[in-house]
């Protein structure tokens, strides 16, 4: 049997920039996307901690050492500059991989520095 666990999130990260013409996605600096585990194309949802809204999309590599966060696309209307969200990628473990696996939780402050790993 499998089970979906979470792969890695980046908690309480700032939208830094939103753009409703590109075609879809969010964009997350590569340092922060090595930190959670997130590959270029992976699914991932995103849970505004503003307006409590959810939604898939999928991850684009953003310039290193950028600290951007941008959602782009329809995702852009349902987020707003300054917002705070959860990103979070998930995969499917066999029972016994399962049992032992231990996501990747990176703690970001409002300026999308790292500041600690949770649980």
């Amino acid at each position: 049997m499998q089970i979906e666990m979470l792969i890695g999130k980046l908690h309480q990260a700032a939208v830094t920039q939103s753009d409703l013409n590109y075609q879809g996605s969010v964009t997350i600096d590569e340092d922060l996307m090595e930190a959670a585990g997130f590959l270029a194309n992976q699914k991932v949802d995103v849970y505004n901690i503003n307006t409590g809204g959810r939604f898939h999309t999928y991850v684009i590599r953003g310039k290193r050492g950028s600290r951007v966060i941008g959602l782009n696309g329809a995702a852009a209307r349902l987020v707003q500059v300054g917002d705070r969200v959860i990103i979070a990628a998930f995969g499917l473990f066999e029972t016994a991989e399962a049992s032992k696996h231990q996501p990747r939780v990176i703690l970001l402050n409002e300026k999308n520095q790292i500041v600690g790993k949770g649980h």
